[in-house]
């Protein structure tokens, strides 16, 4: 599939020098040769002058692995290439198509086509973040954690300056499975079906290959983690508390930051707003790594 190039030039915006820049979207680009329609990504770059390599955002999409599609970024390519960003969101295969194996290796192999050529579009590949919402929350752990899937893509974890996920409910998979299906008992199944027993397969070896939390170590690379959640989720709360817990225990820098009077969707759309408490944390947890791993 042929990578499109959408002008900018309907999407002035003032960069900080107040000077009128303009965003460029090349859409489609293909991470796989001769691959599924879903093997693609789009790219968010400023007009820069060439030679630029600036820090990389990889973000993931969310939808419970069985919808969604990397046009939903809401403010954050705009805002993240105002702050000296170049911002790239994957599409991959889902859910019942293709198993979590395949799922999450798409993302390994879109997170390696990034590595190996952001450069072409004043990226810098080895300052690369990786964030995802909901089920691409999951994923961006799983990815910055378990370093089998970047491995195969000759991806180091030198590269990964940080890891955002957002609203997360599957950093822990048995517990979360455990959880959701206490309440089914209670409530006599007819509430509460999460599915992720499904989702990640019928093996219970497999929710503990696919948690996060089972791969955490000291001694890996496995770079900073800000994960962000909606408090009124006690799931999404648990699960961050969680993974914050077992990567402290490892000495790996963590915080997980709750943003109340918000929800699922709005704690991830509301990302870029300049009053917005999470977009604070987010900017906090990312300008001192930027400006230390230069």
């Amino acid at each position: 599939m042929n990578a499109k190039l959408v002008s900018a030039l309907v999407l002035p915006f003032l960069f900080s020098s107040s000077i009128a820049m303009a965003q460029k979207l090349t859409v489609d680009v293909a991470y796989v040769e001769n691959g599924h329609k879903r093997h693609v990504l789009d790219i968010y770059t400023l007009e820069k002058p060439a030679g630029t390599s600036l820090p990389v955002m990889f973000w993931i999409h969310g939808g419970g692995w069985q919808v969604g599609d990397k046009s939903d970024v809401a403010l954050k390519p705009k805002v993240l290439t105002e702050r000296g960003f170049v911002f790239v969101s994957t599409n991959y295969r889902l859910l019942p198509e293709v198993n979590m194996d395949d799922l999450t290796g798409d993302v390994a192999k879109s997170l390696g086509w990034v590595h190996k050529n952001i450069a072409k579009y004043g990226g810098d590949p080895k300052r690369i973040f990786v964030g995802g919402h909901s089920a691409g929350a999951q994923l961006a752990a799983l990815i910055c954690i378990d370093d089998r899937y970047l491995e195969r893509e000759g991806v180091s974890f030198d590269v990964l300056k940080g890891c955002v996920p957002v609203d997360g409910d599957t950093y822990d998979i048995p517990k979360i499975i455990m959880t959701a299906e206490h309440r089914q008992t209670l409530y006599g199944g007819k509430m509460f079906s999460f599915g992720h027993r499904q989702k990640f397969g019928n093996d219970p070896e497999k929710h503990v290959d696919f948690s996060a939390v089972t791969h955490v170590a000291k001694g890996k690379g496995i770079p900073p983690f800000l994960l962000l959640y909606f408090p009124g989720n006690p799931d999404t709360r648990a699960q961050a508390g969680r993974l914050e817990s077992v990567l402290r225990a490892a000495d790996i820098p963590a915080r997980a930051y709750g943003k109340g009077d918000s929800n699922h969707s709005r704690l991830n759309n509301d990302l870029g707003k300049p009053d917005d408490p999470a977009t604070v944390e987010f900017y906090k947890f990312l300008d001192p790594l930027i400006s230390g791993s230069k």
